[in-house]
């Protein structure tokens, strides 16, 4: 088994900015050229998460809003007391979705649905550059 690791940047505005990196991690695949592999994709971030979601417009607006209806911005977090960051929402809705995709690629194409893409999502309260993490198994 070979582990081939690609590293990329990703600036964005927090406050569940959802960005499409699809591309990005299928440029990787076809770099590395090898015709069926396990993809794993990471963001070492506490307030950051890594999903698939539909490509469908309104979507990622609706998700915002539940993720803010299970995790509330206006509610008093003991995080927030503590450390006065004002960012525990960020914290908590990023442990509910994890750090982390594991995906296939089969004929050097990711395994997924034409509707369907890979999202980083910044749930902190500033903007951030954050390194994303892309480990192909093959």
């Amino acid at each position: 088994m070979t582990v081939n690791i690609e590293k990329f940047t990703i600036s964005s505005k927090g406050f569940d900015d959802l960005i499409d990196i699809t591309t990005k991690v299928q440029d990787i695949i076809y770099k590395i050229n090898k015709k069926d592999v396990v993809v794993s994709i990471a963001v070492a971030s506490p307030t950051a998460s890594i999903i698939t979601i539909g490509d469908e417009t309104g979507l990622g607006a609706d998700f915002s809003e539940l993720l803010d209806n299970i995790v509330p911005l206006n509610k008093i977090y003991k995080h927030d007391t503590n450390w006065h960051e004002g960012n525990a929402h960020a914290h908590l809705k990023a442990s509910l979705l994890g750090s982390n995709l594991t995906i296939s690629a089969i004929d050097n194409k990711l395994v997924l649905d034409n509707n369907q893409k890979i999202a980083f999502i910044d749930f902190d309260s500033k903007p951030s550059i954050t390194q994303i993490t892309v480990s192909v198994i093959y």
